[in-house]
Formats: C-alpha cells, sequence, structure tokens
C-alpha cells in the first residue's frame, strides 16, 4: 500500500514536467572505507591526480560524516535516506550475517526509476533485499565477483561504457568501488589491501589500465588515530597503493562520461560510505570513523567551484540531493518514513548565513551479527555525544580488522606489557563510559569525555534532548534502552511510554 501511494503520486509528478526538466544526470561515486589520504585533503604521499582534478571542479566538503560506520547499514542509508534503525538494515547484509531493510522501504532507484529516470549499479552493492534495491541496469557481486567489478578498473570502465551506449533516459549512476577495502580476511594472496591483485606478478592477474603505485612506509605519517609502529605504516602503505588504483579507477569513469557527451548535464558525487578500517576508525562514532571525503561537481553550480563549505553534512542528505536535482519533492514520503536529510544544492550556489544550530546524527547497531553494541551520536558544530547503549560489555572488534599488522600490533605489545605506541589504553577503547561528550573546539581528538562534568550539564541536557527527538522522530526501536523499554503497542499505541527497568539503581549494589 505504502509502494502504491508513492508510485500514485510519482503519476502526478511526472504528468507535469516537461523533457527538459529531468534531461540531467547523477554519477554517484562511492568508495569503500576511504578516508581523506588525497591531496585535497593535504595529504602529502598518497597520490590521487583524478580525485584532485575533480575536486577543483567542486565543492569540497570540510564536515561531512556519515550516518552509520559500518558498510551495508552505511550504503542502505544512502540509497533510502533513511538512517539503518529506521530503514532495517542493522548490520552486514552478505553471508551468515544476512540483514536485510524492511520490504516497505522505497529506495532511490525504485522513486527514480518510476520517474522515468535511468538506474544503473556498478560494483559493490552490499544491500537486500533485491526488490527494495532493483536497479534497471545491475552488475554487482551478486553477479559478478567482486573483485572484477569493485577493483579491476578496466573492467569497472567497459560496464560504465556499456551503461552509458543507451541513452533514451536521463540516468542516475552508482558506482561504487571496493578499494581501498581490507582483503587481508577475504583473499589474503593479494595482500592486506588486495594491493597485489592485478598487479602483473605470477598469480595476481593483470589490470590493463593500472599503473600500480607503491608507497615506502618509512615515508608514512600517519593520522593521530593510528599508533606509530613500523607494521601501521606498512599497512597504511598498502592502502595507499589501492587508494591510487581507485583513483585512477574514478579517472576513467570520467573519461568515458565525458565521451559519451554527459560531462556537461551531470552531477558528481564523490564520498565514502564510512571511515578507514584502522584502530579509532570503522564502526566507531568518533570522528576517525564517522568523517568522510565528500565533494560535488555541478555542471549548473559553478559559483563555488574549488571552494570548500564546513556546513554540517551526512550521507543522509545524499537522497534529498538527488531528489532536489531530477525535480522530485522528498514530501511524497509517508510521515513515518519521512526523510530527515537535506539537499545539498543550495550549498553550491552560497554557504549558509548561520550555522550555529546545524547538527548531524549517527545511529550504530552492529557490524558483524556478532558485534552487537547500539550506538547513537549528535554533532553539533562545537560539541558530540555519543551514547553507548550497551556500554557494559567491551567494544567488539570485526573479522578483517582483527587479523590486520596494525591491531595484532596492539594486541602483541600489550600482552608483552610494552608501549602500544597510541594515543589509548587499549582498556580505554574496550570500555566506554554510557555518554561521551566532547568538545571538539578544545578536543578534537575525543579525548576528555566531559558528559559527567558539571560545568557541562546544560550542554550535554540539550544534546541529549535533540539526539532523542531526532530517535523519537526516525521511529529508533532502541529510543528507551538501555534503562526503559519502549512501550508502543496495545494501551500503549496512541501514547508510547518509556517504562524505567530501575537498571540504574541496582547498578548501585
Amino acid at each position: 500500500m505504502f509502494r502504491f501511494r508513492i508510485l500514485l503520486l510519482l503519476f502526478f509528478i511526472e504528468k507535469g514536467r516537461t523533457e527538459n526538466d529531468i534531461k540531467q544526470n547523477v554519477l554517484l561515486i562511492i568508495a569503500d572505507d576511504a578516508g581523506f589520504q588525497m591531496g585535497t585533503y593535504r595529504e602529502k604521499i598518497c597520490q590521487t591526480p583524478n580525485l584532485d582534478i575533480l575536486a577543483k571542479k567542486s565543492l569540497i566538503f570540510n564536515k561531512a560524516y556519515t550516518s552509520v560506520s559500518s558498510c551495508s547499514p552505511s550504503r542502505s542509508a544512502i540509497l533510502t535516506g533513511l538512517p539503518s534503525h529506521q530503514n532495517g538494515m542493522y548490520g552486514l547484509h552478505q553471508g551468515e550475517n544476512h540483514f536485510n531493510s524492511f520490504d516497505e522501504i522505497v529506495s532511490l532507484p525504485q522513486v527514480l526509476g518510476a520517474a522515468g529516470i535511468r538506474t544503473g549499479i556498478i560494483g559493490k552493492k552490499h544491500v537486500g533485499p533485491k526488490a527494495t534495491y532493483k536497479f534497471d541496469y545491475e552488475q554487482t557481486e551478486e553477479n559478478n565477483s567482486i573483485l572484477q567489478v569493485g577493483r579491476n578498473i578496466t573492467h569497472i570502465k567497459l560496464l560504465v561504457r556499456e551503461f552509458l551506449s543507451n541513452k533514451s533516459k536521463p540516468f542516475f549512476l552508482y558506482v561504487a568501488f571496493h578499494d581501498p577495502h581490507r582483503c587481508g580476511h577475504t583473499n589474503p594472496e593479494y595482500g592486506q589491501f588486495c594491493e597485489k591483485f592485478g598487479n602483473g606478478e605470477e598469480g595476481m592477474g593483470r589490470i590493463p589500465d593500472w599503473t600500480g603505485i607503491y608507497y615506502q612506509p618509512d615515508e608514512i605519517i600517519l593520522p593521530y588515530y593510528i599508533p606509530d609502529t613500523l607494521e601501521a605504516k606498512q599497512d597504511f602503505a598498502a592502502q595507499y597503493t589501492t587508494m591510487s588504483r581507485l583513483d585512477q579507477g574514478v579517472g576513467l569513469v570520467l573519461k568515458e562520461l565525458e565521451d559519451a557527451g554527459f560531462l556537461n548535464n551531470t552531477l558528481i558525487i564523490y564520498s565514502s560510505d564510512n571511515g578507514i578500517p584502522f584502530p579509532n576508525g570503522r564502526t566507531n562514532m568518533y570522528d576517525s570513523g564517522v568523517g568522510i571525503p565528500m565533494f560535488i561537481s555541478s555542471p549548473f553550480h559553478t559559483e563555488r567551484r574549488y571552494q570548500v563549505t564546513n556546513s554540517l553534512t551526512s550521507l543522509l542528505d545524499i537522497a534529498p540531493t538527488v531528489y532536489e536535482w531530477f525535480n522530485i519533492s522528498k514530501n511524497i514520503f509517508d510521515k513515518k518514513y519521512r526523510l530527515t536529510g537535506k539537499s545539498l544544492l543550495p550549498l553550491l550556489e552560497k554557504e549558509p548565513s548561520d550555522t550555529t544550530k546545524e547538527a548531524v546524527f549517527g545511529s550504530h547497531n552492529l557490524h558483524e551479527v556478532t558485534m552487537n553494541y547500539p550506538m547513537r551520536m549528535i554533532r553539533t558544530q562545537r560539541y558530540k555525544l555519543i551514547h553507548n547503549i550497551n556500554y557494559n560489555a567491551p567494544f567488539p572488534i570485526d573479522q578483517d580488522f582483527y587479523l590486520s599488522p596494525t591491531f595484532q600490533g596492539i594486541l602483541n605489545r600489550s600482552r608483552a606489557h610494552k608501549d602500544i605506541r597510541w594515543y589509548k589504553k587499549l582498556s580505554q577503547y574496550y570500555y566506554r563510559k554510557e555518554w561521551e561528550l566532547f568538545d571538539l573546539k578544545h578536543d578534537s581528538e575525543e579525548l576528555t569525555n566531559l558528559a559527567y562534568n558539571d560545568t557541562y550539564k546544560v550542554i550535554f541536557k540539550e544534546l541529549k534532548h535533540r539526539l532523542f527527538e531526532w530517535q523519537n522522530q526516525t521511529g529508533d526501536p532502541w529510543l528507551c534502552a538501555p534503562h526503559a523499554v519502549l512501550e508502543n503497542k496495545g494501551f500503549f499505541k496512541n501514547d508510547p511510554q518509556c517504562m524505567p527497568l530501575d537498571n540504574e539503581i541496582l547498578q548501585l549494589y
């Protein structure tokens, strides 16, 4: 019934359109676990000339964040405009994890397809069910090797060419690279980040369009949240190689777009699904885990090219942006699934006069199915509040990161009672307070928790209230956790209540 109402509304939208209203396209490029390792964000070692050229034609986002630092949940949020707790993609989609969005959820490709826009996906899909995330053209891990459609940039180039050869309709093309995701867990023969895949060495295959770039570990300056060790630098060097392959792949995709004659009528968005797979990174709500690169290039907005915006931005904003680009109102959605994100197109024209009230929100439930650690987050221009709902449990570690040289180095040094050469203790990383409040102006590394500091009581209360309101607005099942039970059916259908468990009192005894 919900889907029928969407299609009916789209029918009337379509009836009122002219041909010129929708003769423009969108290319969405999403990297996998990519951070800020590019010249655009002042990286001095990793070579990314194609991304840097694209950035010069784009508005660059300095404060863009994922709504969840986990692959499938983040991709579901991108493609629905709904946080993972609302769309049902609580954790990873594939294999034994098997998470899916709810059947009644309506996604970008469904809405755009109904509006007469041709949709395509090339690369990593990693979401389900198929009916919800159905594209007109699909070349993903569901019908290919993920290494071929996600890392073989020559193959990706040819698939993009095939998609663009059909010029009958305006299009939405989602190119989802698998680089620079780790692969030491699944394909260790290719290296920690599949940096050897396709390099021409014996048994590695050959990617014709890829010129491998290799980095010396001793040249690398690590981010503040990575242990200053040789194994971490070697890990980073491998990731840099795959970042450069990603960059060359982006260059090939943009060349296909130009050769097909679409460069002057296509909105191009580049970003990543979440932070990098290193300590304090992916699966965390710290800025090192949720901070992502983003830039947007529009052929019709040249006012702010190669400028920077500091307006707070979320991946939840991508869907509203695409809808506005195609003249589709986000208000077509049922109140239960009303989008909370905003279109980013106005930022391409001018910076907001006042950003002090801006906020982005985060919602993490699981990564792998065994990693139950729900968190909620609100981040403003100055403060961040994190709610660790399962705070009595140790923070969980995922499989591919566990096997990484960086984390094994932390473990081995910790077991030997040696300096782990990290800015945190391992015990601090595992065991967290229920609430974490950071003043990002004075503590950008998020080391000093102010949630229990009386001086910050007013700020804590205000952010807690804003976070609760967003959770309530988005139908968060974890709304009352962990100290109460949400009762919203039967007698409480029209008056939902958080019923106390008194477990905070019991902790005192």
